[in-house]
This record gives structure tokens, C-alpha cells and sequence, in this order.
């Protein structure tokens, strides 16, 4: 046996089931977008400010700068209390009074 050649034979099994792994992932997050202010308090889907570790650490319903993962389409659809135009962003925003 040919040890290279069972090395790489492993390295393209390896890199073939990485990849089909990936796949559905990537298809999820495809039709998905991020949405700023709609997230209830610790049930964010990642950032959420200077300090916090990502997912589940929004200190607050609506935080403006903590976002979860929607329907592409429906962020700027979907209430959010403390953003500026009463409906989620696609971006950070400063929170206004609920």
C-alpha cells in the first residue's frame, strides 16, 4: 500500500464530506438575513454589544445593536418597539424609549 496515496485519499474524503456538511448551512442562511431590534431579551441570535459573547447575551427586548436571523424580506416587516421607525433594521441602531 502507498502511503501518499492513502493520505490523499483521505485529504479528498475528508474535504468531500466537509462540503456536504456545509451544504444545507449554507442553503439556510441563504434565504435568511440578520435583523437588528427584534430580538427578546436573551434570545438573540448573536452580537449584542461591547463585551457580550454572542448568542442569548441581549440585556433587553428590542436592543438595538442585538440581532436574530429572519425570513430575507421580513425584518423591516417586523415590530421592534425601540427602533426608530417602529419596525426592525437592517443595521445597528440606537435604542428610542419603548
Amino acid at each position: 500500500m502507498n502511503k501518499p496515496m492513502t493520505a490523499a485519499a483521505l485529504a479528498i474524503a475528508l474535504g468531500t464530506a466537509m462540503t456536504i456538511a456545509a451544504t444545507p448551512v449554507a442553503a439556510q442562511t441563504a434565504d435568511k438575513e440578520k435583523c437588528y431590534g427584534v430580538a427578546l431579551k436573551g434570545k438573540n441570535d448573536c452580537k449584542a454589544g461591547a463585551g457580550t459573547s454572542c448568542a442569548g447575551t441581549s440585556k433587553i427586548d428590542h436592543q438595538g445593536n442585538a440581532w436574530s436571523m429572519v425570513p430575507k424580506g421580513s425584518c423591516e416587516q417586523t415590530a421592534s418597539k425601540t427602533s426608530p421607525t417602529g419596525k426592525g433594521q437592517l443595521a445597528e441602531f440606537k435604542e428610542k424609549k419603548a
